[in-house]
């Protein structure tokens, strides 16, 4: 499988969220799969990266001119992919990928997630899409989601659409498996209407 890993660009982080990161690259190639990032040798991209080539793993990195201009870019990656911006660099990733593994980290990890966790829900792809939060950085959005489905804001199927994860082992298990089918939306909207 090509398995798409969001993660942290940040230099300011605890070197615990780096380790997890490498400890990902490493089960990864472990098990045969080719990794897929955006594409940087800095911080939890990095360490994912040269972790997974470190165990004879394949890589494939994504990344916009504008951030190869600032001498970012994972020029080491069995594959490096070069864009014109971030909706181009987001579609490929996208595209190459088979599932996706969130680990913790910012804003743009934040937007990555929403991206395919909403798409998923939309139906528009029945890919594997998996949240690994050894402690509990996701847990007040996780919250936040409950409560907008509490509010009727969120669809059912929100939460068959992702797999949260505490471990390296458990997330890739769960990425490994036929994601949970959905409630086809033209099946709820049918219902809505009909109610």
């Amino acid at each position: 499988m090509a398995i798409c890993v969001f993660c942290a660009s940040s230099q300011k982080i605890e070197r615990k969220y780096l380790d997890l990161a490498a400890d990902v690259g490493t089960e990864l190639a472990r098990r045969g799969h080719t990794l897929v990032s955006g594409g940087a040798v800095v911080s939890c991209m990095g360490a994912v990266t040269r972790a997974a080539r470190e165990a004879g793993g394949r890589t494939v990195g994504v990344m916009p001119q504008a951030l190869v201009d600032l001498e970012i870019a994972d020029t080491d990656s069995d594959e490096l992919i070069i864009t014109g911006d971030m909706r181009e660099r987001k579609g490929i990733m996208d595209a190459r990928s088979d599932a996706f593994l969130v680990l913790p980290g910012g804003i743009g990890t934040l937007e990555e997630l929403f991206e395919i966790w909403t798409s998923r829900t939309l139906g528009l792809h029945d890919k594997p899409l998996v949240i690994l939060d050894p402690w509990g950085l996701y847990a007040p959005l996780r919250l936040l989601v409950d409560n907008m489905y509490e509010a009727g804001f969120t669809r059912p199927n929100v939460f068959d659409a992702i797999s949260w994860t505490t471990t390296v082992e458990e997330a890739i298990d769960h990425l490994e498996k036929p994601a949970r089918p959905l409630t086809p939306l033209a099946d709820e909207l049918g219902e809505a209407a009909a109610g």
